[in-house]
């Protein structure tokens, strides 16, 4: 890693995990591999932000450390990437307890329990769900019907109001630090650990 830290990804350890490198990592990370409209990819550091902007819009009294999780829901693939759902299948179980362990050393590295409430995670999942079905119609060329039938159009009120938000890709850069200074707002929020171990 670029902190100088060697996370070993068979054992993770928390005191190896830095956020600078987790946003380093998800800032080049490309959602839908790529295959998006616009100058850049849009980042798995930029679907963090909007998943937890999207937690934030369905929960507004929900805790600030389950906000900072629902930031740090894909943290893993800073180092493993983003693979497609169907590849991660096709990979086998091995693959998922590897992130799954990942996942635990980053929780643990920012102050959230290794394992998240059910309904954490259930608010979470619908929020990644809500977003998406958002990049695929708004940036992968997904028309509504097919992205209805694949990711099942979010219904609502609030999912209205989120549907209409625009979202445009930015450089990696720029996606590293929006990422940061959200992180440094949620931590501070949540009391969680940011400084290097």
């Amino acid at each position: 890693m670029l902190s100088g830290r060697r996370l070993d990804l068979l054992d993770p350890s928390p005191l190896d995990v830095e956020i600078e490198d987790i946003a380093q990592g998800l800032s080049r990370v490309a959602r839908w591999n790529g295959q998006t409209g616009g100058d850049w990819a849009f980042s798995v550091a930029q679907h963090s932000l909007l998943v937890e902007r999207i937690v934030r819009r369905l929960e507004p009294k929900l805790d600030q450390s389950w906000r900072l999780a629902a930031l740090l829901h894909d943290a893993p693939e800073y180092v493993v990437g983003d693979l497609i759902t169907p590849f991660k299948a096709a990979v086998g179980p091995g693959y998922k307890q590897l992130e799954h362990r990942l996942m635990q050393a980053v929780h643990l590295r920012f102050g959230l329990p290794a394992l998240l409430p059910e309904r954490v995670t259930v608010l979470i999942k619908r929020a990644d769900g809500i977003a998406a079905y958002m990049e695929a119609t708004q940036l992968a060329g997904f028309e509504r019907p097919a992205a209805d039938k694949i990711f099942a159009r979010p219904r609502g009120k609030a999912a209205a109001e989120i549907l209409a938000w625009q979202l445009e890709p930015v450089a990696p850069p720029e996606a590293k630090a929006d990422f940061l200074a959200r992180f440094a707002e949620l931590a501070q929020a949540s009391g969680s650990v940011t400084r290097s171990a």
